[in-house]
């Protein structure tokens, strides 16, 4: 297991959608170890492979005392229940910012050997299975803020020691129907 670097906010990275994966080989029981070993040393909930440069469609997540990881994420919705609270990003260093998500969520995907896998996550575990299925789609939290919040958000962005201005700040669209609970 390696720890490997974050990707930070203006990385091409994070805005690049992830390929699936097809290979379920050493190397990417390999990079799941990579991507848990990161986030348990970072600290985090839960990490993307984007966010460690990678562009493949898994995640790892620590939440709630669970460990674990999904491959090839593919996210049902089973109510229109929302939550709003503050969200972080391990590649957005120090920042929080209220962001709505949906309340419950049902996540299907594979383990490292291709073995279907499901996730049924509320409140907190709902909350970063959103958060890191929409890395693998190149969305990050800002985006889903509404506009003044995400003017404040580009604000603190910008002012944070970390940020790079050679990249510069960019808002993309989630991909993800958004059935006007995201505002």
């Amino acid at each position: 297991m390696t720890v490997q670097p974050i990707r930070l906010f203006g990385d091409p990275v994070l805005r690049t959608p992830a390929e699936p994966v097809v290979d379920f080989d050493r190397e990417l029981r390999q990079l799941v170890e990579d991507l848990t070993e990161t986030m348990r040393e970072q600290s985090g909930a839960g990490l993307a492979a984007p966010q460690i440069g990678v562009g493949l469609r898994v995640f790892s997540f620590d939440v709630d005392d669970v460990l674990g990881y999904l491959i090839n994420p593919v996210l049902e919705f089973p109510d229109e229940e929302e939550q709003e609270g503050p969200e972080g990003c391990l590649s957005i260093p120090g920042l929080y910012f209220d962001t709505k998500r949906r309340q419950n969520v049902i996540a299907k995907g594979f383990n490292a050997y291709g073995d279907p896998l499901q996730i049924v996550g509320t409140g907190l575990m709902a909350r970063c299975v959103q958060h890191e299925t929409d890395h693998l789609d190149g969305v990050l939290f800002v985006d889903r803020l509404d506009r003044a919040a995400r003017k404040a958000a580009l604000r603190a962005i910008r002012s944070a020691d970390w940020y790079d201005p050679m990249r510069p700040p960019q808002i993309k669209v989630s991909p993800h129907a958004s059935r006007g609970i995201f505002g």
